[in-house]
């Protein structure tokens, strides 16, 4: 048996659990300490009540022959993919029911995706990133081209002149910096994906944060994007779905390669690697997307877009740079006085017993910087806000 050596390019996530072994170390040495959490990525808020209706209307139909329901189509159930292409033509955007895919997650796709691509294939992911994509690819074998970003583009890398890639991972609004796109910056990315024939796998997870009208939600709103795009995108963060995991994956029929549909070899990748997503999770998952889950949606959004208010408008005052805060969830500062990520994590820590995540951790372009999460409770975020704005003063 020959295992798959690519897993040995892997780099140790030492992230995580260097901040659980450091906060466990303080708590045990200060067990009279409250910890202000600014760095969990998780959302506090419960499932609203139109998809909490939904679920428990779907459990009781299970309890009855006549309406019970067993294995559900693996691409994702019809009233489900019909609501969410309902919801991009809300926006402008047109797609066909059978161009959306349901899926347990976000994160579960954007590795899964890459079965559609030869492993020759090279993936350009922009860094600080999001850690799953490049282990994602280099997992699956392919090469990795590193974008760097940095505070003289905003975070923003635009297309390198002269250079080719297949793959090209974006996440707008972005994890960890926050950052978004506008439509022209996007343009541009759209334009450079088809003039040389590259596939964007766009993560959209955090797009129903977004405030500023120039600032795309979908990249299918770009000319050109659906012969050169597959968007992803998750209810985690946009309706609560963290703990009871549904998403789904946007692959156009437009999106050709060598004469292969992509949207095709999807269809034949989940119906051959997947049983579909409960019932229940998809009751639940369409009721999100009715006038009323979609309020209710809106008005948690604008609690946790409350916490970020509090953070940046202690970061304007502290005179520290930051980007996100306004377009996503997460503020991504500039570390003081030169310090790096961890040095700060410490000082944090032991000086205004505050927890965020060092920027390094996200790649070697975020040292230097630091993340913190808006997904807490208010009076934990006012509390940090206000300590570290002490702190940077």
């Amino acid at each position: 048996m020959i295992p798959n050596k690519a897993y040995a390019e892997l780099k140790d996530s030492y992230l995580f659990a260097g901040i659980a072994a450091k906060v466990a170390a303080y708590r045990e040495a200060h067990p009279e300490q409250k910890l202000y959490r600014m760095g969990i990525g998780d959302v506090t808020l419960p499932l609203c009540d139109a998809v909490i209706a939904a679920l428990h209307k779907a459990v009781d139909e299970q309890a009855h022959a006549e309406t019970f329901q067993g294995y559900q189509p693996e691409c994702g159930a019809p009233f489900l993919r019909k609501a969410i292409a309902g919801h991009y033509a809300s926006r402008g955007v047109s797609l066909e029911p059978e161009e959306v895919f349901v899926s347990s997650g976000a994160s579960d796709e954007l590795g899964d995706l890459l079965d559609l691509f030869d492993r020759s294939n090279t993936a350009m992911i922009m860094e600080p990133a999001y850690p799953a994509y490049i282990d994602a690819s280099v997992m699956a074998g392919r090469a990795v081209v590193r974008l760097s970003a940095d505070e003289s583009n905003g975070f923003l890398p635009m297309p390198p002149k002269g250079e080719k890639t297949d793959l090209i991972y974006l996440c707008s609004p972005n994890n960890p910096t926050g950052a978004a796109y506008t439509r022209a910056q996007l343009q541009q990315w759209v334009n450079y994906a088809n003039d040389c024939g590259a596939v964007i796998l766009f993560d959209a997870a955090y797009e129903a944060y977004i405030a500023d009208a120039d600032i795309p939600h979908s990249i299918f709103e770009l000319s050109g994007a659906k012969t050169c795009a597959i968007e992803i995108c998750s209810l985690s963060k946009t309706a609560g779905f963290t703990g009871t995991r549904l998403g789904y994956t946007v692959v156009p029929k437009a999106l050709v390669r060598e004469g292969m549909s992509l949207n095709a070899m999807w269809v034949r990748n989940r119906t051959t690697k997947t049983n579909g997503v409960s019932y229940i999770l998809q009751r639940g998952g369409a009721a999100a997307f009715t006038p009323e889950g979609q309020a209710q949606i809106a008005a948690q959004i604008r609690f946790y877009k409350g916490n970020a208010k509090l953070l940046t408008d202690a970061l304007d005052r502290a005179g520290v740079w930051y980007t996100g805060g306004r377009n996503g969830p997460y503020l991504w500062m500039k570390c003081p006085s030169g310090m790096d990520s961890w040095t700060f994590f410490d000082e944090l820590l032991h000086r205004v017993q505050v927890v965020g995540t060092p920027g390094v951790g996200f790649g070697p372009c975020g040292e230097g910087y630091f993340r913190f999460s808006t997904f807490g409770s208010r009076e934990d975020t006012a509390v940090a806000a206000e300590r570290l704005e002490q702190l940077l003063r």
